[in-house]
């Protein structure tokens, strides 16, 4: 592998970022406080949230570009590409375009549209039955010796997939999904872990379910977490994630969307709720 395509470290193994803020839903929300974007993000970052991710197919780029403006020193910005809607607007069928050409324009589009010179850690959105991931990755790394990316990611993909791209070029972090309502990325960890890759946690309150109450024994085990700990369900399902990469010697980077500054200081008090093992036992046994 030629030195030249070795990435510069965003975050050492042992001391990655502790939580980010997943983006998805960010937009403009006039004469509401809780909801402006500009707000959501510079509170995040005072309050220790550097980490902030979105991604092209999420169509708010040049928002999160504008948040951000005179504060790109304080984060570690990471977008995504390769998801195409087939009908733009309509959010019902969509495609995944991979090729090396593909990698190099969704960059230059996304570069654009952030208002960055420099994008840290830069997506595959999802695998591609088409193109080979190999294709995909030596294309992604050709990014970072243009200096256009720093650190190469992958989402929605299998083990083999991250297998032979690591071999292709090193890769930074793998985001999917891991909640108390979601957990087969599990067995993805030994693989993750054998080669220092970073799991960047999305939807750890099961897309908003578990701000609720999912019904059921898990409900009923997470409404007791909660109350025996005087926070919110949403809270307690948050800080479980947060167990799971010190249970399994995984660096794991809980990774919460919000549009609400209320939600995101919740989340943000919940990085230091520190649960027992009564708790990881009562809700690892009623948990799917």
């Amino acid at each position: 592998m030629p030195d030249s395509l070795w990435s510069t470290p965003i975050w050492s193994d042992i001391d990655p970022p502790r939580q980010g803020l997943g983006l998805m839903r960010l937009a403009d929300d006039p004469g509401d406080p809780d909801h402006d974007p500009t707000t959501v993000v510079h509170t995040a970052i005072d309050n220790g949230i550097t980490l902030l991710d979105t991604a092209e197919m999420y169509g708010n780029e040049e928002l999160v570009g504008r948040a951000i403006a005179g504060r790109r020193d304080e984060i570690i910005l990471c977008t995504k590409f390769g998801i195409r809607w087939d009908v733009p607007g309509r959010t019902e069928r969509w495609s995944v375009h991979a090729d090396a050409a593909t990698v190099v324009a969704s960059c230059d589009r996304s570069l654009r549209r952030l208002a960055v010179d420099t994008i840290d850690l830069y997506y595959l959105h999802h695998r591609s039955d088409e193109t080979p991931i190999e294709e995909t990755v030596s294309a992604m790394a050709g990014l970072i010796a243009a200096g256009k990316i720093r650190a190469i990611g992958l989402s929605n993909v299998t083990a083999d997939d991250v297998v032979r791209a690591h071999e292709v070029h090193p890769v930074t972090a793998v985001q999917e999904e891991w909640s108390l309502v979601s957990r087969g990325v599990e067995t993805m960890l030994e693989t993750l872990a054998h080669r220092g890759i970073t799991l960047i946690a999305h939807s750890p309150t099961g897309h908003g379910l578990l701000r609720r109450s999912p019904g059921g024994s898990l409900g009923s085990a997470l409404a007791e977490v909660a109350t025996r700990h005087s926070v919110t369900p949403g809270q307690a399902a948050l800080a479980w994630v947060h167990e799971q990469g010190r249970r399994h010697g995984q660096p794991v980077v809980p990774l919460p969307g919000t549009t609400s500054v209320t939600h995101l200081l919740e989340n943000v008090a919940a990085m230091d709720l520190r649960l027992t093992v009564d708790d990881l036992r009562i809700l690892n046994e009623t948990s799917g």
